[in-house]
């Protein structure tokens, strides 16, 4: 398998109003976190941080000069991994267990860390059977209704469970974004996870259904517009009668 320097391991696309996607390009799709990194004027927030293979620290030290939120929103490897090295951690109660103390089956490591995970490895030694998520205790519990300002713009937490019992979408009102982690996005969804449960998904989709979203930016994937989000609600629904 090819190998990739560290510095290449990571990849910035700026977007608008302030939003940057972040993401480990040699990473194959359906295992691709997408990082989204959303600038305010006095703090920022970092959504989900990735696989650990490679610091995201070390290798974007100009990430933001300003005190950052690192939030999950949820607890499976791909999303958390690097959480480790950020002095602020969010996620929901729901999963804050399994952020304090991360095993291999607890964030499906166990199930996905492979040779169909990836299409390059990075310049560092890398054993499947060894790699492990290290344990960041969350500094805060986020839950529905709360919010997090970040000076000139606020993201509201709505829980969004079914993918994961502690899943969190996170509302920017003004913009109509949402940032939906892995409850939607744009691709084959993960509906059959160990504490996946489709009463919960069938119930957080009809729900999101009802914003005036503009825009999603899901945890895997393209983003994608309202009328899109739409379309694979409906899709999901009609597909679970």
């Amino acid at each position: 398998m090819q190998i990739v320097s560290r510095d290449r391991w990571f990849e910035v696309a700026q977007r608008q109003d302030g939003i940057s996607l972040i993401h480990e390009p040699y990473i194959r799709p359906f295992y691709r976190c997408n990082m989204w990194h959303v600038q305010g004027r006095t703090r920022d927030a970092l959504i989900d941080s990735g696989s650990g293979l490679i610091s995201l620290r070390a290798q974007l030290p100009w990430l933001t000069d300003k005190p950052l939120l690192a939030v999950a929103s949820h607890t499976h490897f791909d999303h958390i991994a690097g959480h480790h090295e950020f002095a602020e951690r969010l996620c929901h109660p729901a999963e804050a267990a399994i952020l304090a103390s991360p095993t291999r089956e607890s964030t499906l490591a166990a199930d996905c860390i492979g040779d169909a995970m990836f299409e390059a490895h990075p310049d560092c030694p890398l054993c499947y059977a060894e790699y492990r998520v290290r344990a960041a205790p969350a500094t805060r519990l986020i839950e529905e209704g709360d919010v997090l300002d970040l000076g000139d713009r606020v993201l509201e937490v709505l829980h969004t469970p079914g993918h994961s019992p502690g899943g969190i979408s996170l509302w920017e009102a003004a913009t109509q974004t949402l940032f939906s982690g892995d409850i939607l996005y744009d691709g084959p969804l993960v509906e059959d996870a160990y504490h996946a449960n489709l009463d919960d998904y069938a119930r957080s989709l009809a729900r999101l259904r009802r914003l005036p979203v503009r825009c999603v930016h899901g945890g895997h994937f393209p983003s994608f517009s309202g009328e899109r989000m739409r379309e694979l609600i409906d899709s999901w629904f009609a597909r679970h009668p």
